[in-house]
């Protein structure tokens, strides 16, 4: 995190735990919220519907999560979860502190009770047939709340859940340097580029966070992406099933790259010059290519990295878009349920806030 961004987030926390913030500001976890957002200093050049539209998403997430730390919503509870928790980690939150630490912490303990002796994050025998969506998103939310961690016994359990996490998600890896919906060995070593891409960020969090993570793991990652790439820039699903490029996969597979540090291989301006045709327009919905919040989740991050002269048009252009497109009670609809699509854009509409390490630039 850059010290501004890391001083203003604590300037907050600490007014707040001072008792600076307004009675007024304490009767609604977005009542907080709005203080957040008000107190960074990138919020003058924010539409005040972004920032509106923002509260109510994090506020209906608040709402919606049960006491156990989840969200009855299936499919995939484990990964809508660490998906949801991570949104609500983007607005300056934290375990401990801040408008949203209650339902951060809960859904911490909901994460940290989901992990295998084997170092699995997931329930793969009852609610998590693709598990590996699950640990990889759950290796970035609880990598992002460890260095807020003020209690060591429970630092301790979260060291170790990452660690074995972390030598699970090595195992699970293919020969080709992917992953698919499940460990490599349980699926005859089947590969695609979806879940390979969470299980590269949720690896990257943990580095990020002190924790060791092998370098082959990644370089691996990093050659099964490029062998995945068609003449066009984009990227194919898998690589044992070469053919049209998908805007999503590369977005995806863009934004792992750039969290394994390769910011200028050889390969990587094609694939930016392919999502800048297929994606930077900011084209329809589902129905064009399928999956859109899902790709500019991470699409977003891409632009952001490119700096404002690219990123400040396509954010504005996107974050109306999502404003416009929220329902009454803070949700937005969209595939898998409304859970995992209001957390894909809360994401996004809280991306250049800068709170945690793995999104900043």
């Amino acid at each position: 995190m850059s010290d501004q961004r890391f001083h203003r987030r604590r300037r907050f926390l600490t007014h707040l735990a001072q008792g600076a913030v307004g009675l007024s500001a304490l009767a609604s976890p977005g009542g907080l919220a709005s203080s957040v957002l008000a107190a960074d200093k990138g919020s003058a050049s924010r539409d005040p519907a972004w920032n509106e539209a923002t509260r109510n998403g994090l506020d209906f997430l608040a709402r919606s999560q049960s006491a156990r730390g989840q969200w009855n919503t299936p499919p995939y509870p484990v990964a809508i979860a660490a998906l949801a928790g991570t949104a609500l980690l983007c607005s300056g939150s934290t375990i401990t502190q801040g408008p949203y630490a209650k339902y951060l912490s809960r859904t911490a303990d909901y994460l940290i009770g989901k992990s295998r002796a084997n170092g699995l994050i997931g329930d793969p025998m009852e609610t998590d047939p693709r598990y590996t969506y699950g640990h990889g998103f759950s290796m970035l939310f609880l990598s992002q709340v460890l260095g807020e961690e003020g209690l060591q016994d429970r630092r301790d359990d979260l060291v170790d859940v990452l660690n074995r996490a972390i030598a699970f998600c090595g195992k699970a890896q293919t020969p080709a340097g992917g992953w698919g919906y499940v460990s490599g060995k349980d699926q005859n070593d089947y590969d695609e580029g979806s879940t390979t891409i969470t299980q590269v960020q949720g690896l990257r969090g943990c580095r990020n966070a002190g924790l060791s993570v092998p370098s082959e793991i990644i370089e691996s990652a990093k050659r099964y992406i490029y062998k995945c790439q068609n003449d066009d820039g984009g990227i194919s699903y898998s690589s044992q099933q070469m053919g049209t490029s998908r805007p999503a996969i590369t977005a995806a597979s863009l934004a792992a790259l750039y969290n394994a540090g390769d910011y200028e291989g050889k390969k990587v301006p094609e694939m930016l010059a392919y999502t800048r045709r297929t994606l930077y327009p900011l084209v329809g919905g589902d129905e064009s290519f399928g999956h859109w919040h899902y790709t500019y989740m991470y699409y977003s991050q891409v632009v952001y990295r490119q700096g404002d002269e690219d990123w400040l048009p396509f954010r504005d252009r996107l974050y109306t878009r999502i404003a416009n497109e929220q329902n009454q009670d803070g949700s937005w609809d969209g595939q898998i349920n409304n859970v995992y699509t209001t957390a894909c854009n809360l994401i996004m509409l809280q991306l250049d806030l800068g709170y945690l390490p793995i999104f900043q630039r």
